[in-house]
C-alpha cells in the first residue's frame, strides 16, 4: 500500500494555488517555470510512468537492468536520503507546454495520481519485484519506488510553487 504522502499528492502541490487568480499561476521569474509549468510537468510525470506500467502489465516477469554510477547515485541520493537536486534540466517528454491552461493541469495531476492508485491497487503485491519502467535519471523502478520518486519529486516542486507565490 502506497504511503499516505501518495494520496495527498494533489493537496500538497494545489494547495497554495487554492483560490489563487489566474495571474498567479502564470507568474515566475525570468527564466524559471511558472506555478502551472511546474503542476504540468508534474501531471505529465505521473502519467507518463503510470502508463507506461499500465502498457506492461501484461509482459512476463522483468529483470531490473544494471544501473550506472550515475543512476546509483541518483538513487541513493533521491530515494534513500531524500534529496531532490535542482537545476537539473527536465527529460524532454515531460517538458510543461508555454502557458498550460491551470484547470486542466490540475485535473492532469489528480487523475495521474489516481492512475497510480488503481495500477497499485490492481498489480500490487503480485507484480511488486519484476515489473520495471525506466526513470531517466534512476534506471528501472519497481511501481513502488516510482511511488516514492513522485512523492519526492512533487514535494520538491511544491517548495517552488510556494516560493513563486511569496515573492
Amino acid at each position: 500500500m502506497s504511503p499516505p504522502q501518495f494520496a495527498a499528492i494533489p493537496d500538497l502541490v494545489l494547495g497554495n494555488l487554492a483560490g489563487r487568480p489566474e495571474a498567479d499561476w502564470h507568474r515566475a521569474p525570468p527564466g524559471k517555470w511558472t506555478p502551472a509549468q511546474i503542476v504540468h510537468h508534474l501531471a505529465i510525470s505521473l502519467e507518463t510512468s503510470a502508463r507506461t506500467f499500465d502498457q506492461r502489465r501484461g509482459k512476463p516477469p522483468m529483470r531490473r537492468r544494471p544501473r550506472t554510477m550515475r543512476e546509483r547515485v541518483g538513487f541513493l541520493l533521491i530515494m534513500r536520503i531524500g534529496w531532490m537536486p535542482s537545476g537539473r534540466e527536465a527529460p524532454e517528454l515531460t517538458r510543461p507546454a508555454e502557458r498550460p491552461d491551470a484547470r486542466a493541469v490540475e485535473r492532469q495531476l489528480r487523475d495521474g495520481v489516481a492512475r497510480f492508485l488503481t495500477l497499485e491497487r490492481e498489480l500490487l503485491p503480485a507484480r511488486r519485484d519484476d515489473l520495471f519502467v525506466k526513470n531517466p535519471a534512476l534506471g528501472d523502478l519497481t511501481l513502488p519506488e516510482w511511488i516514492r520518486f513522485h512523492i519526492r519529486h512533487c514535494a520538491h516542486h511544491a517548495r517552488q510553487i510556494h516560493a513563486r507565490l511569496a515573492s
